[in-house]
């Protein structure tokens, strides 16, 4: 009888130990899976917020910049249509998608936006002073700010640029191999 009592005593030893590193294994496994899952949202998250960014506002942008800088090309002489519906809707649509998406606007770009926004309020002015008051002077042939201190941030517009190429590679692009 005592080595019956000997097996059974073993058996269940094993039993007991498999289960017991079972449970400790899926713990483990827990625990790990956590910290993957942790890491993985965050990933998601940037992401997330990278996308956002391209699609509800560097995007935009981008098409609004392409839009002036083109229809600056064609300016040749006074143009009313391409200057009220053309360059200021282009410049309302920067200036707005700036203020109502700052939360999507880079951290290192903030400044930049700052710079656009003054110079697009600026210019709205005016062009609401010179186009649209009582005694509108239609004479002039352009509505420009820079000769009153507030020239075109060319260098901000070429950041927003850049990032929305860099973002839109990072997120839709081929990778590069080596």
């Amino acid at each position: 009888g005592g080595l019956a009592m000997e097996n059974v005593s073993f058996s269940q030893l094993l039993v007991t130990a498999i289960l017991s590193s079972a449970v400790i294994s899926t713990i483990i496994g827990v625990m790990f899976q956590g910290y993957k899952t942790r890491a993985e949202v965050r990933a998601r998250s940037q992401y997330s917020w990278k996308e956002q960014s391209v699609t509800d506002l560097l995007a935009p942008l981008n098409m609004q910049f392409d839009r002036t800088e083109k229809s600056f090309k064609r300016w040749k002489e006074k143009n009313l249509y391409l200057e009220m519906k053309v360059v200021k809707v282009g410049n309302e649509t920067i200036r707005d998608l700036l203020l109502l998406k700052g939360h999507l606007i880079p951290p290192d770009l903030r400044e930049d936006a700052g710079r656009l926004i003054e110079h697009y309020d600026v210019w709205l002015e005016k062009f609401e002073k010179q186009r649209l008051s009582e005694n509108p002077d239609l004479n002039a042939p352009f509505v420009f700010v820079g000769p009153d201190g507030y020239a075109f941030p060319s260098d901000a517009e070429k950041k927003f640029r850049d990032t929305f190429k860099e973002y839109w590679n990072d997120l839709y692009g081929r990778k590069k191999t080596n």
